[in-house]
């Protein structure tokens, strides 16, 4: 059992757990997080989607029962699935129509940083304009609410300007709260990335191999174990702030890599 591996692995669930939820990015952390490491290529985008599983299983786990309440809370439970549906479709359409292109053109640490930059930006900007959100539980939130925050999600197939994020800046155009907009945002992750788990865990099954296994459930394991405590930390920080300093980390963040690729270290 290659130990360098499993301590690799660990790494990884820790980046994807602590960035999957918070808007910076989790792709494009991954991204960066994996040529820092100098992760195995051959299994690199396997694991990923293992880690994200249990990215997943943890936004699941957490919301189960207030998902229960409100899919019982008819007839508001139809439509907050209509909702969800709505904001799905846009990016999912998207996504296959142009997924090999995006992985081809825009997975690498350049790519990323000006989509942390001008992600950074625009959550500024937001969050500086006065707001009267007239939306203030997701039961509340109709399709065109959804609409806009679907519209809102394409960004994130570009890796660095995070889904999360993205997502949230469409709730809250859309007029909704922060706390709301992060509510919905969370609901949203579960079909989005169970979706996108499915489509490229089918298309990498030859590239499963019984030896990295053991690597796959590090990695996993701590991405779930993570990700539920960032679920809980956001919840609790979005109740009492604003989203001003995750911009200001992403432009830093992307200004960084910008400055490593002017020194050649991406090479």
């Amino acid at each position: 059992m290659n130990v360098y591996l499993l301590l690799k692995a660990l790494i990884m669930g820790v980046v994807e757990g602590l960035t999957e939820f918070l808007p910076i990015s989790s792709t494009g952390h991954l991204i960066v997080a994996g040529r820092l490491l100098r992760f195995p290529e051959e299994i690199a985008a396997t694991f990923e989607i293992f880690i994200q599983l249990g990215a997943i299983l943890a936004v699941v786990v957490y919301f189960a029962r207030d998902l229960l309440r409100e899919v019982r809370a008819a007839p508001a439970a139809r439509g907050l699935l209509l909702n969800l549906a709505v904001a799905f479709l846009p990016a999912a359409l998207v996504g296959v129509a142009l997924g090999d292109l995006i992985k081809a053109y825009l997975f690498n640490p350049v790519t990323v940083a000006f989509a942390l930059i001008g992600g950074g930006v625009i959550m500024l900007i937001i969050e500086q304009r006065p707001r009267r959100p007239a939306v203030h539980d997701v039961l509340a939130a109709r399709w065109p609410h959804a609409l806009v925050v679907g519209l809102a999600q394409i960004a994130s197939l570009w890796p660095g300007f995070s889904r999360s994020a993205s997502t949230i800046i469409g709730g809250m155009l859309a007029g909704m709260d922060r706390p709301t907009a992060l509510r919905f945002s969370f609901y949203l992750s579960i079909p989005t990335m169970v979706a996108a788990t499915v489509f490229d865990f089918l298309r990498s099954l030859d590239e499963i191999h019984a030896e990295a296994l053991p690597a796959f459930f590090i990695g996993t394991a701590c991405a779930f174990l993570v990700a539920l405590a960032v679920i809980k930390f956001l919840l609790g920080y979005v109740a009492r702030h604003d989203f001003k300093p995750f911009g200001w980390y992403r432009i830093a963040a992307g200004l960084a890599l910008l400055g490593l690729a002017g020194v050649g270290f991406w090479s």
